[in-house]
């Protein structure tokens, strides 16, 4: 009777929780998930002259988050130092070498191979923000008059679709990892844990700053919002939206 009782209580017993650690702390989340509304609708609003304005917006937008980014990665913890991305960057050229002096394939570290190609999908996002936003600049404020010719432009036009395709490799890769890894890749950017046992690399999650980032980037869009004569959306724009009609097709002549 008494076994029986013991048995019962420990089925009922309720399991503990797997173990998680925090990776990601929430200022780099915020800055992740607002650098990426941001491109997405400056790539959407690049629509002829309807959504100029708030096209422009989203375009100094993500110049202020790189800024804030770089500042952070110099002088904010470890853990979001932009010097872990650049050791890793570092590692490119001892990884080819690897390569060629291998045996054979299966001895390759085709797993430092996804971290690089992480690692340079990262970087190639950060360092096109700059030429992006100032050939974007030079088109909204018409250098091409100046400087002769549509090249400041065309050249924008390039680097956005050029962005895109990073944007796209980026997550091709996640995906392509969360198989291989059996692993969901993108959860240090969603809740910022892993699972697994071990230490926190996070020590302080800094939810403040993830709340200030947050208020600046609003904070820009209503001033910008109370510069404009109408608005960053037009009520035109937005009436011709509801009616279904006008051009669907994504231009990019009008630049950032």
């Amino acid at each position: 009777m008494q076994a029986s009782t013991t048995l019962g209580s420990t089925a009922s017993a309720p399991t503990a929780p797997a173990p998680r650690r925090l990776v990601t702390d929430a200022p780099t989340r915020m800055f992740h998930w607002l650098f990426a509304l941001s491109f997405v609708g400056a790539y959407l609003t690049a629509d002829g002259e309807r959504f100029r304005l708030l096209h422009v917006t989203l375009g100094y937008t993500l110049a202020g988050l790189l800024v804030f980014r770089v500042l952070y990665g110099l002088f904010g913890p470890r853990q979001a130092g932009l010097g872990l991305l650049w050791r890793k960057l570092t590692g490119l050229p001892a990884w080819l070498r690897s390569v060629r002096t291998a045996p054979s394939l299966s001895a390759v570290n085709w797993r430092q191979a996804q971290n690089l190609l992480m690692a340079l999908a990262v970087f190639a996002l950060l360092a096109l923000v700059v030429p992006l936003t100032l050939s974007g600049y030079g088109t909204y404020n018409d250098w091409g008059d100046v400087l002769g010719g549509d090249w400041i432009e065309e050249l924008h036009e390039v680097l956005g679709e050029a962005f895109l395709f990073v944007v796209l490799a980026h997550l091709a890769l996640i995906a392509g990892l969360s198989l291989l890894r059996r692993k969901n890749q993108a959860a240090p950017m969603l809740s910022g844990r892993v699972d697994g046992p071990g230490p926190n690399l996070v020590q302080q999650n800094r939810p403040w700053l993830a709340a200030l980032l947050l208020i600046a980037v609003l904070a820009y869009g209503a001033w910008e919002w109370q510069q404009s004569p109408n608005g960053l959306i037009p009520a035109k724009a937005l009436s011709s939206l509801g009616a279904g009609g006008g051009d669907h097709g994504l231009d990019h002549d009008d630049g950032d």
